[in-house]
């Protein structure tokens, strides 16, 4: 969790530590992936990303899935990101895994020659990557109020991409450790309440 709001020295500091001039160029080296988001995190909030005592990422041990075969390779799929309070279903094809997908991803239609597994979350899942896209307004310190309503809400960012650039705004691709879709949910609505945010979606 974040102590306060990060104000416009920490910003500051921030460019000094990453050795850049101003947002502007903040913008330009994660468009070109010369600074990743770990980097920045760590010159807005130094020790952040290695603090003692915060609770490490959910891992693949804390996902419970009802319907699986024990023994049964899985994997949760890229394509739609399914997290705990998902509807699911599994493909199987032979001689592979089974690949977790949400109810609504458009890939499904791909698996015509794959046996179909319904699934559903354990009680004891905990955890998953959700992409976002948020498309935020190009002014001096939006980044860092994006990412700090992130950590408020205790999400961590395991990649950030920016996808566009114009004279107003820039979007961004993230993917973010949530517990469950009811904290997904929590986030996006914190997102688009903030004046720096013009949408936020996940996809």
């Amino acid at each position: 969790r974040l102590p306060a709001p990060l104000g416009w020295e920490a910003i500051a500091e921030a460019l000094k530590r990453l050795h850049l001039h101003d947002d502007d160029s903040l913008m330009e080296a994660i468009a070109l992936k010369r600074v990743d988001d770990v980097q920045v995190m760590e010159a807005l909030l130094p020790g952040s990303t290695s603090r003692p005592g915060v609770k490490p990422p959910p891992q693949r041990q804390a996902i419970s899935i009802k319907g699986l075969t024990p023994g049964v390779a899985f994997d949760l799929a890229t394509c739609c990101h399914p997290i705990p309070g998902d509807r699911i279903v599994g493909l199987r094809r032979e001689g592979t895994g089974i690949e977790v997908h949400t109810i609504g991803c458009d890939n499904l239609a791909d698996g015509v020659d794959a046996d179909w597994v319904d699934l559903a979350w354990g009680d004891e899942s905990d955890g998953g990557t959700a992409r976002l896209c948020i498309v935020m307004k190009n002014e001096p310190g939006a980044l860092a109020s994006v990412t700090g309503i992130l950590g408020n809400h205790g999400a961590n960012i395991v990649s950030l991409d920016q996808k566009g650039r114009d004279g107003s705004f820039h979007t961004f691709h993230l993917d973010v450790e949530v517990h469950d879709v009811q904290h997904l949910m929590r986030i996006l609505a914190a997102l688009r309440a903030s004046d720096v945010v013009s949408t936020a979606e996940r996809l």
